[in-house]
């Protein structure tokens, strides 16, 4: 049987061209430089790790990547397997860089020889594409281009473990191009791949159950599928706005629909939202199931570890018969037996607590005895006001003093005058502000004339400073806020006293 050489050689420029993207990755692995202890510096690698990185922020959504950003995925990624400063990191990534992105414009290209159309051609490829430009710094922040994402997607680990996350990326892509074919099949494809994780998932949540019978094994277990929910929580996002953008393009495509193809564009579109909205909500489940692997399964996988060790666990094995077959030192049975011996307890006290203040808690039914006592809170109740009267006699003779001869003055200059008059213990007593409170909140006070009840209040003493020939006393809030020191911050105030004119 002959072999059809037409077969064979069709596409042949198409398969060159999935080829060829590679060619940056071994000019990268042709380039001869050590570092500063004279090892090779493997660029293979590190143009790898670089199409990783920029492959990694566009999952994030992160714009703003550059060579500095490079430059410090290289230095925190490094333990001393290359000896190099922050200048060496930020030349390798520009070296990396370059490769990937000639400075020159030109695009990278290769040529060869089409067997299939007997003649001479060139492929022109990009792998990283300019994406935004800070104007002010003078800084290039760069992209995957469509084929530096062909080139990650070629590579299988990340081929296999972000197949969703790649076909969003594809889909987003072809619906801004308005491929909406492209775009049924790429949710089929997405399908596939979200029915694939779900078995994934059910086969984790089987090992789980079954093959955890070590501390590290869980560890390993809880790695596992911590990584699985973030990714999906990251995919859910996506999904989300793929159908806000598909909303939109719907809502747009309905106010065209004045030709055929027109109208053929806008049911694909109610096709597409209807199957990723599917898709969606099949991806939502798995969330709610890693979810639940995440703290349901762990934690019973945890628990029966726990018993599991407790059964197997056998006393007269592990403790007795070590320690009366052989006979053993006496400090090596005390460590034998010590961990299941219960904590040392200790009764002391201390005799401070003696003179210390004793608290009784005895309620005894002698009615003389109950009276008395109420005697005494009333008594040290009157203590108690009348040091607040002194201290706001104080504070008023204090404010009068700032404020001289004028009618008018607020806590900003009173709080100044304290400051230069060395009284900056009265700032720091919460009974200052206090009195500042009680003065706004019984504004207006009006002092004239014989007032009995006023003079015997906790404000009497203070008011009684007041000249004769004050009527009343306003205190008005004002927007301003007064911090003072670390503990007390208070709405400025003004003081304001009207005056009698038959007096004056």
């Amino acid at each position: 049987m002959e072999i059809d050489v037409a077969n064979i050689t069709a596409h042949f420029s198409d398969r060159v061209q999935r080829l060829v993207i590679f060619d940056p990755l071994y000019r990268l692995e042709n380039k001869k430089t050590t570092d500063n202890s004279n090892r090779p510096i493997d660029y293979f690698s590190l143009g790898l790790l670089a199409l990783l990185f920029f492959f990694e922020n566009m999952l994030l959504r992160n714009h703003k990547t550059g060579a500095m950003e490079l430059a410090e995925f290289y230095q925190r990624l490094n333990h001393d397997e290359l000896d190099l400063d922050c200048s060496g990191y930020e030349k390798l990534a520009r070296d990396v860089i370059e490769v990937f992105r000639p400075s020159s414009g030109k695009r990278n290209s290769r040529s060869f020889y089409d067997w299939n159309s007997r003649r001479e051609e060139t492929v022109y490829y990009s792998i990283l594409k300019a994406n935004r430009y800070d104007s002010k710094s003078s800084v290039q922040y760069y992209t995957l281009d469509e084929q530096g994402l062909e080139l990650i997607f070629a590579t299988r680990e990340y081929f296999s473990e972000f197949q969703v996350s790649i076909n969003q990326l594809l889909l987003r892509k072809q619906l801004e191009r308005g491929q909406f074919w492209g775009a049924l099949r790429q949710i089929d494809e997405m399908r596939v791949a979200v029915e694939t994780l779900e078995e994934r998932i059910i086969r984790i949540r089987h090992e789980i159950q079954r093959n955890i019978v070590s501390e590290q094994t869980y560890l390993r277990y809880r790695e596992i599928v911590e990584e699985i929910h973030l990714r999906l929580s990251r995919e859910d996002q996506e999904f989300e706005e793929l159908q806000s953008f598909i909303g939109e393009t719907r809502e747009r495509l309905s106010y065209e629909r004045k030709t055929y193809k027109d109208q053929k564009a806008y049911e694909l579109i109610i096709r597409i939202d209807t199957e990723l909205g599917a898709v969606h909500h099949q991806h939502g489940q798995l969330l709610r199931e890693s979810i639940e692997l995440k703290t349901t399964a762990l934690q019973a996988a945890q628990e029966s570890l726990y018993y599991a060790g407790i059964d197997s666990f056998n006393f007269q094995k592990e403790i007795t018969e070590p320690l009366f077959s052989a006979p053993l030192p006496l400090t090596a049975a005390r460590t034998l037996v010590e961990p299941f011996l219960y904590l040392e307890r200790k009764e002391q006290w201390s005799p401070l607590s003696v003179f210390a203040r004793q608290r009784i808690d005895r309620r005894r039914r002698d009615e003389g005895l109950e009276v008395f006592l109420q005697a005494l809170d009333e008594e040290a109740d009157t203590l108690r006001r009348e040091a607040f009267r002194q201290n706001y006699r104080r504070f008023m003779q204090i404010i009068l003093a700032a404020m001289g001869s004028g009618a008018m003055i607020n806590l900003e200059e009173v709080i100044a005058y304290c400051q230069e008059n060395e009284e900056i213990k009265l700032l720091q007593s919460r009974p200052f502000y206090d009195f500042w409170i009680l003065l706004h909140q019984a504004s207006p006070i009006e002092v004239g004339g014989e007032y009995p009840a006023l003079h015997k209040s906790i404000l009497g003493a203070a008011l009684e400073l007041l000249p004769e020939q004050v009527r009343s006393l306003n205190v008005i809030e004002q927007e301003k806020v007064l911090t003072i020191g670390r503990r007390y911050s208070i709405r400025n105030m003004e003081l304001r006293l009207e005056l009698d004119e038959d007096v004056i």
